[in-house]
């Protein structure tokens, strides 16, 4: 089973982040606006960026070999598309870190690459849609949404998505149903969640592009932990995004996105009705500001 795996993770991962750079694509036009350029704050951002760069070539003495395989690969970056996948990979995680520092609630981490808006919805206690035969343990989400104070968030939602048994997501790779492993949940009178779906697996980010080449230069492996995306939303209260992790994966320590946080390792337990695994994780949510 994990050769089968591997082996289509790494058949289809090019696909995927193909995919998914084109998704964020679309994203960022539709939120993207007239916003106003603020000068200022570029200059500062990017002449920040550009010293810490010439920084490193006087600190390690870069030679002329060394330059021009850099500017080698930043072309081959663009040409394979793949500057969304270098951002999220090895960047988002610190944007994530400063956006929420603030925060009393929840920790969350990064959105990832394979988010998509407007999945179904369905009630507190319900299946996340699947195939019929979807391999993989069964695994039970329990939770309770609630604000800082305590109090139960009876309209909150939550958003899951999650990688199948083989590391792969719906719509970004073929074969699999539009909306499998994907579903929005929408809170009981308590705040309280009891959602059934099923244990992801791990999977390597894609490696055929300029990423996965640095990988390899570098040493460095492609793979991140199983986990399970949650948004988590009430109005008047700030938006939580997270990927919830598994304890025992090799890959929890040297995620290659660097987004496992301690705050967000599940406690899976035997299932009570003797099917799979079973876990309470509860979210607290920030008053808007």
């Amino acid at each position: 089973m994990a050769t089968q795996h591997t082996q289509a993770s790494e058949a289809r991962a090019a696909d995927s982040g193909a995919q998914a750079s084109a998704r964020f694509k679309d994203r960022a036009a539709a939120h993207r606006g007239d916003q106003p350029v603020d000068h200022e704050r570029v200059s500062l951002l990017a002449g920040k960026a550009i010293k810490a760069l010439t920084d490193i070539v006087y600190e390690e003495k870069v030679s002329y070999d060394e330059y021009n395989a850099l500017k080698s690969w930043l072309i081959k970056v663009g040409e394979d598309g793949e500057w969304p996948l270098f951002l999220d990979v090895w960047i988002e995680h610190a944007v994530e870190d400063v956006a929420t520092e603030h925060r009393e609630g929840s920790k969350g981490t990064i959105e990832g690459r394979y988010y998509v808006e407007d999945s179904p919805e369905y009630e507190w206690d319900a299946k996340i849609p699947m195939r019929e035969d979807e391999p993989g343990t069964p695994f039970r989400f329990k939770s309770k949404v609630t604000a800082v104070d305590g109090t139960p968030l009876s309209n909150a939602k939550i958003e899951m998505w999650h990688a199948d048994e083989y590391g792969l997501y719906s719509q970004f790779a073929p074969g699999i149903p539009e909306w499998n492993l994907r579903a929005s949940f929408l809170a009981n009178e308590d705040g309280e969640f009891d959602i059934k779906t099923i244990r992801p697996a791990p999977y390597q980010i894609p490696t055929e592009g300029a990423c996965g080449q640095l990988i390899e230069a570098a040493g460095w492996h492609a793979w991140r932990p199983a986990h399970i995306h949650v948004k988590v939303s009430a109005p008047g209260y700030e938006l939580l995004t997270a990927q919830l992790y598994f304890p025992g994966d090799e890959h929890n320590d040297d995620d290659i996105a660097s987004a496992v946080k301690p705050e967000l390792m599940l406690d899976p337990k035997p299932a009570s009705d003797g099917e799979g695994e079973e876990v309470q994780y509860d979210f607290v949510l920030d008053p808007e500001r």
